[in-house]
């Protein structure tokens, strides 16, 4: 469910059909972004995006303006846009604080009690993942459904922990460039040819998820929030793969994560 941040109140009010057009044009810039088409640094010109995509500059003005919003674009001092890239540390704090906030809403929902339907919809999620992993590899069907079913599981947890706050403030950190909770699953593969692995790294994944609804189950809130973080760490290392095999994997985007210098933080 997407919501409007205070900031979007800045946009200009549009009639219907501009306001289609304005999800148009931020959808396809994005596009180009994560592509590569609009390189990292890139000063975004305007007109050259209108002739591109083929919409008019209003619309091409408020998707800009949505798109510093969500971190992929930086305003410039003089005026306009460049494309933002990120350090791998920038990224590496975007996994840990979603890992931090979905701790916190398992812990909540092991100890207020989670609702019952939403723990047998989040268990009928788990069925169909554990379905998908059956096999010895994934093909790329199977990865894209398990994007999908991975992504409504952690969804879930925060309708888990009975707060709409807490909902709320995980949407907002899993809005964040490469923070969603599929942002590195390609990552999980280096090679077609090494889906092997990818299916053996997304079984450990599957596990914890197992995992924490026992826990949340259980009334386990200690426990429950410990194995949100943890499960978190899979993310960062399939960061760290993904940056140091840019060529190699199938994340939307990994040309904008700058390298870290050895010196700047400890692996």
């Amino acid at each position: 469910m997407n919501r409007l941040t205070p900031f979007e109140n800045l946009i200009p009010e549009l009639p219907e059909e501009g306001s289609s057009q304005v999800v148009k044009a931020q959808l396809r810039l994005r596009e180009l972004i994560l592509a590569g088409e609009l390189p990292g640094g890139a000063r975004i010109a305007e007109l050259a995006i209108v002739e591109k995509i083929g919409i008019s500059r209003t619309p091409i003005r408020a998707a800009l303006m949505r798109l510093e919003q969500e971190g992929l674009l930086q305003a410039l001092p003089n005026g306009g846009y460049a494309v933002r890239t990120f350090t791998e540390r920038d990224v590496s704090d975007a996994i840990e604080l979603r890992g931090t906030i979905e701790g916190m809403a398992a812990r909540l929902a092991a100890e207020r009690g989670a609702p019952a339907v939403v723990l047998a919809e989040a268990r009928a999620c788990l069925a169909q993942i554990d379905i998908l992993l059956r096999g010895p590899t994934l093909n790329d069907d199977a990865f894209a459904r398990y994007v999908v079913l991975n992504e409504k599981f952690h969804n879930l947890i925060g309708e888990l922990s009975g707060s709409p706050f807490m909902s709320r403030e995980l949407e907002r950190v899993a809005s964040l460039p490469f923070a969603s909770p599929s942002g590195f699953v390609s990552g999980f593969v280096i090679m077609k040819d090494n889906s092997s692995k990818a299916r053996d790294r997304l079984v450990v994944a599957q596990d914890q998820h197992c995992q924490v609804l026992d826990a949340i189950e259980n009334h386990e809130g200690t426990r429950a929030e410990a194995i949100m973080r943890e499960h978190s760490k899979l993310a960062q290392r399939n960061l760290r793969e993904a940056v140091r095999h840019p060529g190699q994997n199938q994340v939307p985007g990994v040309q904008l994560i700058r390298r870290r210098n050895p010196n700047d933080w400890r692996a």
